[in-house]
């Protein structure tokens, strides 16, 4: 059966590669606009452009506004050049169809409570992808520019078994959307980047219904990002996500790690974890050489609610409370099903997906906390 999935993965690899090829070139299209309209750079903008493309706009005396190309950029031209504008722009869904493309970003203006979303379309001319229409709309938002990094694991087995496992969908749903109604910005990233295995999918829950037909939501974890493709200076906080899939790859990736460290040490940021993601917490060692646990309460997914007879639990590369334990860590946790959610001063953890929202609400109370003494 294995030769014969290896032989289909031969046949199909060639397009799939020529297909996230392509889609990296239109991102990097779309973002000359972003960073052409965030740092009022007209160049960039124009870049992106085919040179006879019109922008489909609204106006307070229009209906429909419809501007030259070279019209938008040269309104960029107003500001410092170079300059940071208070514009922030992320890509949220890509769409490839052999030589045109639509694409949807997201442009946020925290200073003015706007946001507006972008939608392009894209087409392949004389082999660069180019911009040849873009309409737009705006909408009051409380989205302040802030982002959260989720770490989540490309693992689709229990270690070399042919055992399947994944993220657990409700832990990132419930910190996901706990985040996102308090205004912040939520980042994936994986060790290999791209699509993630998910687990623990419940469509009888309304909040995972809502996300699971959420078209930008699941292509963020269709194309969660590689660790050299993350800037740690823009978090303010890590949260490791679990289920089975935590206990693989993460753990031991030093890049994570670095990203983790410098988002805790240089940022003075958070760190924080819920049920099995507590396990990528385990090998971090601050400057001083120290294991990031020692001497902290944390807490996770306990070795005694494990099913120690069941097959899965054969493959765990280690045990997190053991762990944590040998590492110094006081490990805690209450009964089954219940919430349980451990603070030490910037490591938040909690024990299952039921403890996933609250997590999320004590990072969001430490951040705050960190503007007041700061005077912010």
């Amino acid at each position: 059966m294995k030769k014969i999935i290896y032989f289909i993965a031969l046949l199909f690899l060639p397009g799939l590669l020529l297909a996230q090829t392509e889609e990296v070139l239109v991102k990097k299209c779309i973002d000359n606009y972003i960073e052409g309209s965030s740092y009022n750079k007209p160049e960039s903008i124009e870049k992106a452009f085919y040179p006879e493309a019109n922008l489909f706009l609204s106006h307070k005396d229009k209906n429909l506004w419809i501007v030259p190309i070279n019209e938008y950029a040269n309104g960029f031209k107003k500001g410092i050049q170079g300059q940071f504008n208070g514009r922030i722009g992320r890509i949220l869904s890509v769409e490839l169809y052999n030589d045109i493309a639509l694409a949807k970003a997201e442009i946020v203006i925290p200073s003015k409570k706007l946001e507006f979303i972008d939608l392009f379309l894209l087409k392949k001319i004389q082999g660069e992808w180019k911009i040849i229409s873009k309409s737009a709309t705006s909408l009051n938002s409380n989205k302040s520019g802030q982002h959260i990094l989720f770490i989540v694991s490309n693992a689709h087995y229990y270690g070399k078994s042919t055992i399947a496992t994944g993220n657990s969908f409700s832990e990132i749903v419930n910190a996901y959307n706990t985040f996102k109604t308090a205004g912040y910005t939520v980042d994936f990233v994986s060790p290999e980047g791209g699509s993630i295995p998910l687990a623990y999918i419940n469509t009888s829950d309304t909040l995972q219904k809502q996300y699971l037909f959420d078209q930008d939501f699941m292509y963020a974890l269709k194309s969660t990002k590689k660790p050299e493709e993350i800037d740690s200076k823009n978090y303010k906080a890590v949260h490791y996500i679990g289920g089975g899939s935590a206990m693989y790859d993460v753990p031991e990736n030093k890049e994570i790690q670095t990203i983790a460290l410098k988002v805790y040490e240089e940022n003075k940021g958070i760190i924080s974890s819920v049920c099995h993601g507590t396990a990528g917490i385990v090998n971090l060692k601050t400057k001083d050489g120290n294991y990031l646990v020692a001497g902290k309460k944390i807490s996770g997914y306990p070795d005694s609610f494990e099913k120690q007879d069941g097959e899965y639990y054969k493959y765990f590369p280690f045990l997190i409370q053991k762990t944590i334990e040998e590492r110094g860590g006081v490990f805690k946790f209450s009964v089954r099903n219940a919430a349980h959610v451990e603070t030490d001063e910037r490591i938040v953890t909690g024990q299952n997906f039921q403890s996933s929202s609250g997590v999320a609400l004590k990072i969001i109370e430490l951040i705050n906390d960190g503007k007041k003494e700061n005077g912010i």
